[in-house]
C-alpha cells in the first residue's frame, strides 16, 4: 500500500477503505509518512469530504493510536459532556455537580482555553488549591467515592490528532467537517465515558457560523459515536451572545455557583437543565426530560448540587470554603464601566468580540504559553433583548492591565441595539440524535 496511492484516490473523490485510513494514521503517527503528504490528503478531504463510514474508520484509528481509558472499575453508566467552545461557557461546572447530585458518575476530562474561548480547566484551577492533574487510578476512585471528577487529559490520549490538528493548522484545512468530527470525537471516546452529550454552538462567538454547519457537524458526530457503540446526542445552542452574564475565570466560577444557589442567568441555568435532562435519560436514572428537569431542579433546590461541587473542589486539593463564599475570590485592580450612547434594545451581542477583548483584559491566551489572570473578565449587565437608555450601564470590565482603557471602545461596539423590541431566541434551538 502507497500513500501516494490513498491521495489520489481520496482526489478523485472515491471512498478510501478501513485499511487505507488505518495505514494512513498508523504511518503518519509512527513517522514514516511526511508532513507534505498528509497534508495533502487533508486538503483533498476539504475539497472531496468523506462518507460516514470513513470518517468512522478515521475516528476509531485516531482514538486507537494511544491510550484509550477504562473506566470499567467505575460503578454505573458514566456521562460526558462535550462543548465546542464558546464565550462565557461555565457549563461543566454547574452542569457536573447538579447530574453528579442525581446519582450519575460524570467521568470529565476537559481542555484548557486558547483564543477567545475559555476553558473549563483555568475556570476550576481560579479556586486555590485544586488540581486537575490527577492519575487514573485516583480519577476513578473519585468518580466512584463522590460521583464526579473534571480533569485534564492524562496518559498519552490520541497522539495522531495532537499532531494531525497541529499540520491542519498551518495548512488551511482546519475547516472540515470530517476532520473536526474525527477530532473531537476520538478524544471523547478515548476518555471513556459510557454516553456522551455534544453542545454544538453556532453564532458569532462559535466555531461554527451558521446553525445549517452546526447542525451538520451534530450529525456527523452522533452518527460516528453511535456507529462505534456510544450513546451520542447533541444539542445546537446558541452563541451569538456570551452565555450567561460572566466572562472570565473566576468571575465565571462565580456565576456557576449563583446558578447552583438557584440566582443563575436564565439561559444558562436553562443550558444546564436541557443539557442535564438528556443526561440523566442517557443514564437511564430517569424516564422523561420532564422527569430529569424537575430532579435537577430539586438538587438545585435543596443544595445537594452545590454540595456536589464543593465536593469536587476538595477532592482534587481545593480550597472549599471558596464555594460557600465565593467574595474570597480575588478582584482585579482596575473595575470600568460602560455606557450606552443610546436607548434602544440590545439586538446582539457580538460574542466574539466580547471575548478577544476579555482575552486581552488579560482572562485568556493569544498563546498557549501565556498566563492568565483568573480576576480579569467583563460582567454584562443587558442581554440580547433587554431595553436600555442612554448612558445606562452595558457592562462592568475588570482587569490588572493599566492600559485597559483602549479595549473599552471594542467592548461598547460589540452591543448592537435596535429601535424597536427584539424577539429572544432560545438557548438550545433543537437535538440530534
Amino acid at each position: 500500500m502507497r500513500m501516494i496511492d490513498i491521495i489520489i484516490k481520496k482526489r478523485e473523490g472515491l471512498e478510501l477503505t478501513p485499511e487505507e485510513i488505518a495505514f494512513f494514521i498508523e504511518g503518519y503517527t509512527k513517522g514514516t509518512i511526511p508532513d507534505y503528504q498528509a497534508s495533502a490528503l487533508a486538503m483533498a478531504i476539504v475539497f472531496r469530504g468523506m462518507t460516514t463510514k470513513e470518517i468512522s474508520a478515521l475516528t476509531d484509528r485516531m482514538m486507537h493510536s494511544g491510550d484509550v481509558i477504562d473506566l470499567s472499575l467505575i460503578k454505573g453508566i458514566k456521562v460526558d459532556k462535550h462543548s465546542t467552545g464558546g464565550v462565557g461557557d461555565k457549563t461543566s461546572l454547574a452542569l457536573g455537580p447538579l447530574v453528579a447530585a442525581c446519582g450519575v458518575k460524570v467521568a470529565k476530562m476537559s481542555g484548557r482555553g486558547l483564543g477567545h474561548t475559555g476553558g473549563t480547566l483555568d475556570k476550576l484551577e481560579s479556586i486555590p488549591g485544586v488540581s486537575v492533574a490527577i492519575e487514573s487510578k485516583k480519577f476513578i476512585k473519585q468518580v466512584n467515592d463522590i460521583g464526579l471528577a473534571i480533569i485534564g487529559q492524562t496518559g498519552d490520549l490520541v497522539p495522531a490528532d495532537k499532531k494531525l490538528y497541529a499540520l491542519r493548522d498551518v495548512t488551511g484545512t482546519v475547516e472540515s467537517i470530517p476532520l473536526i468530527a474525527a477530532s473531537i470525537m476520538s478524544k471523547k471516546l478515548a476518555s471513556g465515558a459510557d454516553t456522551i452529550l455534544l453542545d454544538v454552538k453556532f453564532g458569532s462567538g462559535a466555531f461554527m457560523k451558521t446553525i445549517e454547519d452546526a447542525r451538520i457537524l451534530a450529525r456527523t458526530m452522533v452518527d460516528i459515536g453511535n456507529a462505534l457503540g456510544r450513546d451520542t446526542r447533541a444539542i445546537l445552542t446558541d452563541m451569538d451572545q456570551p452565555l450567561g452574564r460572566a466572562v472570565g475565570n473566576n468571575l465565571e466560577v462565580k456565576e456557576a455557583i449563583a446558578t447552583l444557589n438557584g440566582h443563575g442567568p436564565e439561559d444558562f441555568q436553562e443550558l444546564c437543565l436541557s443539557a442535564g435532562s438528556i443526561m440523566l435519560l442517557q443514564a437511564k436514572a430517569t424516564k422523561t426530560l420532564e422527569e430529569g428537569r424537575a430532579l435537577l431542579l430539586s438538587k438545585i433546590k435543596d443544595g445537594s448540587g452545590l454540595k456536589k461541587l464543593a465536593s469536587l473542589v476538595k477532592a482534587q486539593g481545593g480550597d472549599e470554603s471558596y464555594i460557600y463564599h465565593p467574595e474570597k475570590f480575588p478582584v482585579a485592580k482596575f473595575h470600568a464601566e460602560v455606557y450606552s450612547d443610546s436607548d434602544g434594545y440590545v439586538r446582539q451581542i457580538d460574542a466574539l468580540e466580547i471575548g478577544e477583548s476579555a482575552m486581552r483584559l488579560g482572562a485568556g491566551r493569544a498563546t498557549k504559553d501565556d498566563i492568565i489572570d483568573m480576576s480579569a473578565g467583563i460582567i454584562v449587565d443587558k442581554k440580547v433583548g433587554e431595553a436600555v437608555k442612554k448612558g445606562e450601564k452595558l457592562c462592568d470590565v475588570y482587569t490588572n492591565i493599566e492600559s485597559y482603557k483602549e479595549i473599552l471602545d471594542d467592548v461598547r461596539k460589540s452591543f448592537k441595539l435596535s429601535v424597536t423590541p427584539i424577539k429572544l431566541n432560545p438557548i438550545v434551538h433543537e437535538t440530534v440524535q
